[in-house]
């Protein structure tokens, strides 16, 4: 069963041999990116502003369709999570001849040779991770109705997400292994966290969501600090550098609005207990 399940994974044909095209890979052009993020955008404000002008004020029951977005969500982010730490091993193990005296593990992990193309197992997985950005926009779809309200934060967060892994696989960025890694265990882990609750077990005596979150973020600036370190000062330099520096300036300015919304669902939540 293990073998099995490291073949299909890391091993099928389909995944050795993915390539990204603009041709033959779904959603990879730049129209659809935009297209899509644009209807996302447009979709969330219809829905907010017709729910807004509705006397009802009550939140609209969804039934099981959120505890099923997030257990759908939960069990694709631990694949991906499985799949690309399966393949980034065998890369690793197929290829450090061709840059051992050059590089580690770790910095292969965070610096692409120049000249990288964006084919091979870890590009598959990277490209199921930016396909399933699409499904993660539902969760706001299904937050408006419940909640009657729409946050800014979710949607640019949303949004930036798609964004940034098309750049991923668009310009063989790198540091883009480790993010996916990262990424979809927290996702994983959160969605996991939001089914048990969505289906009426016990909610954790702290923000568990909240908290992953933070932990997604920091060892976001830790790689960034280290891609920058490894590509200006010890290394000829990493792939997709431009790529890189783009989504640097879409984390500050992410990270900056995920602070000052946690600051205010801290408050919130602290006046609520103490009224």
């Amino acid at each position: 069963m293990v073998q099995r399940a490291i073949y299909y994974l890391s091993e099928h044909p389909a995944i050795v041999g993915f390539r990204w095209n603009h041709a033959q890979s779904w959603g990879a052009t730049w129209s659809f990116l935009f297209s899509s993020i644009a209807s996302y955008l447009l979709l969330s404000l219809f829905l907010h502003l017709s729910l807004s002008v509705c006397r009802r004020r009550r939140p609209i029951p969804l039934g099981p369709l959120p505890a099923v977005h997030s257990l759908a969500m939960s069990l694709i982010s631990a694949t991906i999570f499985t799949g690309i730490l399966l393949s980034a091993e065998a890369e690793i193990r197929e290829t450090r001849w061709l840059w051992r005296r050059s590089k580690s593990p770790l910095q292969w992990l965070l610096c692409f040779p120049l000249g990288t193309r964006p084919s091979g197992r870890v590009f598959f997985w990277s490209y199921l991770y930016y396909l399933s950005r699409f499904l993660h926009m539902v969760r706001t779809l299904l937050t408006i109705p419940r909640r009657r309200t729409l946050s800014f934060f979710h949607l640019f967060n949303h949004s930036i997400s798609a964004f940034a892994s098309f750049l991923w696989l668009e310009f063989s960025q790198s540091f883009q292994v480790l993010a996916i890694l990262s990424a979809s265990l927290v996702y994983a882990l959160v969605y996991a966290y939001r089914f048990w609750t969505a289906i009426g077990l016990r909610a954790t005596c702290f923000p568990f969501v909240l908290s992953c979150q933070i932990a997604l973020l920091a060892c976001n600036l830790a790689c960034h600090v280290a891609v920058f370190l490894l590509h200006f000062f010890f290394k000829a330099g990493c792939n997709g550098i431009g790529a890189w520096l783009f989504n640097s300036v879409l984390n500050l300015a992410l990270l900056f609005l995920f602070l000052n919304f946690s600051v205010r669902m801290l408050l919130r939540h602290h006046r609520s207990k103490h009224p």
